[in-house]
């Protein structure tokens, strides 16, 4: 994917902001994964953007890749997202419309959508319960059209569905 210039270039600007702000170090390391990280638009937990990294250069470790997530998140870069399978994945958040997630139990497709029927309506029900509201994550569970197509067993039972989350890299 084709990275833009000139927002990769804003991206990058914050993230050494930040990293100044907290008396961190820049490292060559640190670029390396915020490029990486900012060359994808897909959800990628810290494993998956471990390996990507560890192509480029093997021998950046685990545990910088998650330590620099956290400094992404922290300065607005990436948002934490949970999907429904136990695991924590990362998308971009700065500059970045909001959005929902529909996914395939059958396959782990993650759908992006925006809706303004939903946003009204959850303002209309925090304005009803007198609630603010701060953020939300909405995450739609259900069997992509593909997987209708092939079948796929869609039997409902009192339990949760299962969630496989397939990305590009696994």
């Amino acid at each position: 994917m084709a990275v833009d210039t000139k927002k990769f270039a804003e991206e990058k600007k914050i993230f050494l902001e930040h990293i100044e702000k907290e008396g961190l170090r820049r490292t060559a390391q640190r670029d390396l994964i915020l490029e990486v990280f900012l060359k994808t638009e897909d959800h990628l937990s810290s494993e998956d953007l471990y390996w990507l990294v560890h192509k480029e250069d093997p021998n950046v470790g685990q545990t910088t890749v998650y330590r620099t997530l956290k400094v992404l998140t922290d300065a607005g870069l990436a948002r934490e997202v949970r999907l429904g399978d136990g695991r924590t994945y990362y998308e971009h958040h700065h500059d970045h419309q909001h959005h929902d997630h529909m996914i395939c139990t059958g396959c782990g497709k993650v759908i992006e959508f925006f809706s303004e029927e939903l946003e009204a309506m959850q303002d209309k029900m925090a304005d009803k319960y007198n609630f603010k509201l701060t953020h939300h994550s909405l995450r739609i569970l259900g069997i992509c059209n593909d997987c209708q197509q092939k079948e796929v067993n869609t039997a409902a039972s009192g339990a949760q569905p299962r969630v496989r989350v397939k990305t590009n890299i696994n």
